[in-house]
């Protein structure tokens, strides 16, 4: 494969063309999982005739299933090239020490636990919790502000009981109380929750902080002078999140998207493969939290299946359709360490 030179600004000569205005840089619009061959005889000729094109959207325009060499490239940029600034992963190595240190009767061990229960999470998935007129109000609210009309489209139909049944529901904090109590992880148990701002959060954080008195947050963590320079970035307070979640000895997510993903992956190449991470089924999760009849001794019985499940998991190899991103092996592991401690595991 030819070199790279990576540049972190643009040739002065080459912007003098656009009036240094990026916006005027020819934009090739990419189809999603568009292939190699794609790029050959599409993309590549434009370059080579512009000098310089910009990719907009950027996020998932190369198809997974990459010769060897190619894969081989994602893997440097993904897990050893690209970095946080170092200032946030400053701080996010000071909050790992400062959960590390609050844990020190469990030899530092600590849970970490995705919550996707902001206003517009709640409000996209048009689900249905208990907050009555106040909350119907307020995700009606949230989705004219957030997406303009997109769900009062005439024909449109929302079925909130069949997108819980469905499994597509974001957990509350309640219900991720009771599953990880029923996992058995006990109220000692040292928990970071990465979230963004809770919906009604005085009401629905209450039953997790009864159950859990040990959870910490950034927010409870750092002080508001650390967190200053951060807390008006969404993306550069999860950077902090994520750096506190890669460190923990298990990780426990809670719905799809990039963050969950991208952090599966990372955990596997950083600790060899064997990362716990606890992946929920919540289709059954949903059938067991509605069923008036089901006792806690039963509810407990699936919820150790459940984690049994997702621990005996932490080693998967990539299936062809699967991201290189959540599952690097094989191709961004070559040989791993069988150490199941994170922090003194490697892979390469």
């Amino acid at each position: 494969m030819a070199r790279s030179q990576v540049v972190d600004k643009i040739p002065e000569y080459i912007m003098e063309r656009f009036d240094h205005n990026l916006t005027n840089v020819y934009n090739f619009k990419i189809k999603a999982w568009s292939s190699i061959q794609y790029y050959r005889d599409e993309v590549l000729p434009k370059l080579l005739e512009e000098k310089i094109i910009r990719i907009s959207p950027f996020a998932n325009r190369l198809s997974f299933d990459a010769p060897p060499a190619v894969q081989r490239l994602r893997c440097l940029a993904n897990y050893e090239a690209l970095r946080f600034s170092s200032t946030i992963l400053s701080l996010g190595e000071t909050l790992v020490a400062r959960m590390k240190k609050l844990s020190a009767n469990t030899g530092g061990k600590y849970v970490s636990v995705h919550l996707r229960f902001e206003e517009d999470m709640v409000a996209f998935s048009c689900c249905v919790f208990d907050g009555g007129e106040q909350e119907k109000e307020d995700m009606k609210n949230a989705r004219e502000r957030g997406w303009k009309g997109k769900f009062t489209k005439p024909g449109r139909v929302i079925r909130p009981g069949a997108i819980r049944i469905n499994g597509k529901c974001p957990l509350t904090p309640l219900e991720v109380g009771l599953m990880l109590r029923g996992m058995g992880f006990g109220n000692n148990t040292y928990i970071f929750l990465a979230s963004g701002k809770i919906y009604n959060a005085e009401k629905t954080m209450a039953p997790l902080l009864d159950m859990f008195p040990n959870l910490q947050t950034k927010q409870m963590l750092a002080s508001e002078e650390e967190l200053a320079p951060y807390k008006n970035f969404s993306s550069r307070m999860a950077a902090i999140d994520y750096t506190v979640c890669l460190h923990s000895e298990v990780f426990v997510t809670t719905q799809g998207g990039n963050f969950p993903h991208f952090l599966m992956g990372h955990r596997r190449y950083l600790f060899g493969g064997h990362s716990k991470t606890i992946r929920p089924d919540k289709r059954k999760l949903a059938l067991l939290f509605d069923n008036p009849n089901i006792g806690w001794k039963s509810f407990k019985r699936q919820m150790l299946n459940m984690r049994s499940h997702s621990d005996s998991k932490g080693f998967e190899l990539k299936k062809l359709v699967d991201s290189i991103y959540t599952f690097p092996c094989p191709d961004c592991m070559c040989r791993t360490n069988k150490s199941t401690n994170p922090g003194s595991s490697s892979a390469t």
